[in-house]
């Protein structure tokens, strides 16, 4: 195992157990894919079929599970780590928390090797009390920044950091300062712009909104101010600031005859292709065949994206600027043969809208099914039971009364500990009940909810939110901002396992990143 990881070659290193339990211990280079939602997942992470894949999970079964259902779904080149994760921890191998483990890493990393500047959260404090020009920059997704950010933030994600930022009025002399709710983005971002040459001072805030929330601070919630996408001019002069990055780091471009060409080869080298703009461009028109993966995102979170290492990656932006920026993090982050795309291959028409991600396994699907008329029905006389298989957040948002939640890999025990009457499997779209209802192990006469809880709110139908667990979920591991009880030490503990992972990189040995001086 160790030994295909140093190699270089193509590999996909898979967890199979749910998200939370992941979270608790893994191996480094390992992407977290649960069996429970793998149909839903598995063509996006690992899109080529005869892809080098090796399994893992903790002794529970559930590799040898995901084997089956891999195989089932076309995948020919499957094994299972021996002894799990365990046994690579007996044989010396070191196990990691968290997660997106490689990406929070290497963030530390940046700011250790490139000594980041930061600001804390009581100076940033006295700085905005005595009116000091800053500029105040929040490097997250707008869905997360309108969550709550720091006051007086413009959300500005990561990749478009570079691209946008002179679209925001600052004076000469402004701190220009990058937060996010921790600490890698706020790294990366600030990083970012200093690479780039940002006149004036840069810093980034030291851990984040969590941290301004630990000094005791107060948050903003529900903002919406947000720098607009660049003029020409503008975008001509940020594609020259990214331009000194790019001899920097090595990024380099790709024209669409290369493009068609690794297209071409995609049945012996995994591709993936990733649209690295926000989702509002991305809709406005992308190739068929690029993922939406938001450049400060794809840094953020590359083993979501990218499940197989060795790969080919292609990231596309008709600007250059946001490409070029994380093309620059990926190579410093180990990734070998990254390059950027500008230009569409000639005659190609872009697809608008959201991509539909790719079920596999739904199509052969074929549940006996009830309306929700029929359901509401069926539970108004008491002839029926509900399982619910969405999220756990997702559930205790509003589900249909009485459905009881369970994680699809343990549906089986659900449905002997939810009694005798006929069963309807539901889930938010109906997609995963509808994967599910031909899972071994299940009653004749399972049901699928037509169109899942979604089409049951469509009707009109009541839903609530006080839960009734099978068992504990552990399908989400929480963000620490998210979690119930001790939030002030979930954050402290977050930001104390953060900082330490520079260093418990140095004991595991299958991963390094690159550095480069500061001119080319």
């Amino acid at each position: 195992m160790r030994a295909g990881l140093l190699s270089g070659e193509e590999i996909a290193l898979l967890d199979v157990r749910e998200e939370k339990t992941f979270a608790a211990r893994h191996l480094l280079l390992a992407a977290s894919a649960p069996l429970s939602r793998i149909e839903l997942l598995i063509a996006d992470l690992v899109p080529r079929l005869t892809t080098p894949i090796v399994l893992c999970d903790a002794g529970e079964g559930l590799a040898d599970r995901a084997k089956t259902r891999l195989s089932a779904l076309g995948y020919t080149n499957i094994d299972t780590l021996d002894g799990g994760i365990d046994a690579w921890e007996r044989e010396g191998g070191t196990l990691f928390s968290g997660v997106h483990v490689p990406s929070k890493a290497f963030g530390e990393f940046v700011e250790t090797t490139y000594h980041t500047p930061s600001i804390g959260a009581d100076e940033l404090r006295a700085r905005l009390e005595r009116g000091e020009p800053t500029v105040i920059l929040d490097s997250r997704p707008f869905t997360e920044y309108e969550v709550m950010n720091i006051p007086g933030g413009i959300n500005m994600p990561g990749a478009e950091l570079v691209h946008r930022l002179d679209q925001v009025p600052r004076a000469d002399d402004a701190l220009i300062v990058v937060n996010c709710a921790g600490r890698t983005r706020s790294i990366i971002g600030a990083q970012s712009l200093i690479n780039a040459g940002t006149p004036g001072r840069v810093v980034a805030l030291r851990n984040g909104t969590m941290g301004w929330e630990l000094a005791g601070l107060s948050l903003e919630h529900g903002s919406t101010r947000a720098a607009p996408l660049p003029s020409p001019e503008r975008v001509r002069l940020a594609r020259e600031r990214a331009a000194a990055v790019a001899r920097r780091f090595g990024v380099t471009a790709i024209d669409a005859a290369t493009l068609d060409a690794w297209r071409a080869e995609r049945h012996r080298r995994s591709l993936y292709v990733f649209d690295v703009r926000q989702p509002d461009e991305y809709a406005a028109g992308h190739l068929a065949d690029a993922v939406n993966a938001a450049g400060g995102q794809l840094v953020q979170e590359t083993d979501r994206y990218v499940g197989a290492r060795g790969a080919r990656i292609v990231l596309f932006d008709p600007d250059e600027v946001r490409a070029v920026m994380t093309a620059s993090w990926l190579i410093q982050m180990g990734w070998r043969e990254v390059r950027i795309l500008t230009r569409p291959p000639a005659g190609e028409t872009l697809v608008s809208g959201p991509r539909p991600a790719p079920v596999l396994g739904l199509e052969s699907a074929r549940p006996a099914t009830i309306d929700a008329a029929g359901l509401e029905a069926e539970l108004a006389s008491g002839q029926v039971r509900v399982i619910d298989l969405a999220l756990s957040r997702a559930y205790k948002a509003g589900h249909i009364p009485g459905a009881v939640h369970a994680v699809r890999a343990r549906l089986v025990k659900a449905v002997a500990a939810a009694g005798a009457a006929p069963l309807v499997l539901t889930s938010d779209d109906g997609i995963l009940a509808t994967l599910a209802s031909g899972d071994p192990g299940l009653p004749a006469g399972t049901r699928v909810l037509a169109g899942g809880t979604a089409a049951w709110i469509a009707a009109g139908l009541p839903t609530v939110g006080a839960p009734l667990w099978t068992d504990e979920p552990d399908d989400i591991e929480p963000k620490p901002f998210e979690v119930e009880t001790n939030l002030e030490q979930a954050m402290r503990n977050y930001l104390s396992w953060e900082i330490d992972l520079v260093d418990r990189l140095k004991l595991d040995g299958t991963l390094s990143f690159k550095t480069y001086p500061k001119t080319a």
